[in-house]
């Protein structure tokens, strides 16, 4: 069966643009809505407790804004296929490091 599908997959051309993105779930582990950007392609709101399901292509940036800035909170890559990130604690990870650089400057 898998063969049959990659063979379909490797016919239509399809092959290409599918290994050119990733597939993974955005979770909002927070009781707040969390505003992401993601340059051309949409502005997801997460709902508090919620999980949303992204494909996007390989390179592409999200964003979120911290202090009234745009701040990159990842960028996708294939290792990220299949996974559920907690984008509460990635937002925190991130504004933890820029505030660091803030305080040592």
């Amino acid at each position: 069966m898998k063969k049959a599908i990659l063979m379909i997959l490797f016919a239509t051309g399809t092959m290409y643009s599918y290994a050119q993105s990733v597939s993974f779930t955005l979770h909002n582990e927070t009781s707040q809505s969390i505003p992401l950007k993601i340059p051309g392609v949409m502005n997801p709101n997460l709902s508090p407790f919620s999980d949303s399901g992204v494909s996007l292509k390989i390179g592409q940036k999200v964003y979120f804004k911290y202090l009234g800035k745009k701040v990159l909170l990842l960028t996708a890559h294939e290792n990220l296929e299949g996974k559920k990130l907690n984008v509460g604690a990635l937002i925190n990870k991130r504004k933890e490091e820029i505030d660091s650089k803030r305080t040592h400057h």
